[in-house]
């Protein structure tokens, strides 16, 4: 075909180019790729991406309702489900969906056989669809920041990325599998089951917790000078440095842009966490300083997430710390051992909290 003719070698400017583009395109036609959808890939610029999009897919053979159907999952429970995992919802005969979507769906009818509740499996399917988006966005970034060279032409970067999505699409399975069972395991280290438990037959989700928020002074102030790709940089550096501060006990909960959230059952793990994190940013006179806030209490542990009275105070106390440092309440300090050494902060007016709270600069010994 003459892609020339038809308008998709446009904008390319030596011959070099258009002969590269060309042969990636001649590859997907003979692989079945129509004109028009050859079209919107190259003006959507996505032509590159197209091999290893393909690699990932199925072909379109099924609509939702024969999805529904096939797998034994009700149409409403599958369009949830989808929406969970934050995919797309088509419409309901539009025939979209490939071999892997309907395997996908009948491992969705074997958990349901578990015996879950619907509306609680979905929840943990919103937290499943938004640590993977996560997790393929930065592989995304990773193979991008590896194979991209200057100068490289289409078809070479096309078939740079699908090689790549080859290899990895194996291990990907066994990779995750592992990965899962090594934190369901550790979560269990730290769980329990109680006589009132058992007695009650309710597992409750209000427990005794340890809560630390770490902030990024000035953070908001820097992004009005720096530019955008150099902020990021500074957000991905305060997930190294909390992964690099934070052993069991201590958690990392989420990551929230300028800051971050622990959380750990005893005040010891967390204060020596806590610390260790302000004093690693300390460390790098390019990077901001940190500063942190660290209260424990009665929090609801659910959907991976904590909330509750001792989640809004380390968040609050956080915000009045000095650069650098750690305030903590009295119950903390109470609680601490002889590693740690404080100092009165004095009373804090709190956004939010009713009553002036007490308030302590921990250090280390």
């Amino acid at each position: 075909m003459d892609w020339g003719a038809e308008g998709l070698l446009d904008g390319l400017e030596d011959d070099a180019a258009k002969a590269a583009r060309a042969r990636l395109l001649d590859e997907l036609h003979a692989d079945g790729v129509p004109l028009e959808e050859l079209r919107r890939l190259v003006a959507e610029d996505k032509l590159v991406l197209a091999p290893v999009s393909r690699l990932l897919s199925s072909e379109e053979r099924y609509t939702a309702r024969e999805v529904a159907e096939m797998s034994g999952v009700e149409i409403g429970m599958l369009a949830a489900s989808w929406r969970a995992l934050g995919l797309p919802v088509p419409g309901l005969d539009e025939r979209v969906f490939g071999d892997h979507d309907l395997e996908a769906a009948k491992l969705g009818a074997l958990h349901r056989q578990a015996g879950f509740d619907d509306e609680d499996a979905l929840e943990v399917t919103r937290v499943l669809g938004q640590g993977m988006a996560r997790y393929a966005e930065a592989t995304r970034a990773l193979v991008a920041r590896t194979f991209m060279e200057p100068g490289l032409d289409e078809h070479e970067l096309a078939h740079r990325y699908a090689a790549v999505a080859e290899r990895l699409l194996p291990l990907a399975g066994p990779w995750l599998q592992h990965v899962y069972a090594t934190h369901l395991q550790q979560v269990l280290r730290t769980d329990a089951v109680t006589q009132e438990q058992r007695r009650t037959g309710s597992h409750g989700d209000a427990q005794q917790a340890v809560i630390a928020f770490a902030d990024l002074v000035g953070f908001t102030e820097l992004g009005e000078s720096v530019p955008v790709e150099e902020l990021g940089s500074v957000a991905g550096r305060l997930s190294h440095l909390a992964a690099e501060a934070c052993d069991p006990p201590v958690r990392i909960v989420k990551l929230i842009g300028d800051a971050v959230m622990l959380v750990a059952p005893e005040p010891e793990p967390m204060l020596d966490c806590t610390l260790k994190l302000v004093e690693l940013a300390g460390e790098d006179e390019a990077f901001p300083p940190l500063r942190a806030g660290v209260a424990c209490g009665q929090a609801v542990h659910r959907w991976g997430d904590w909330f509750g009275a001792p989640v809004n105070l380390a968040s609050r106390l956080t915000t009045r710390a000095r650069p650098s440092s750690v305030l903590v309440t009295e119950e903390i300090k109470d609680a601490a051992g002889d590693a740690f050494a404080f100092s009165d902060a004095g009373r804090k007016k709190l956004k939010g909290i009713s009553s002036p709270v007490r308030a302590y600069r921990a250090r280390r010994s």
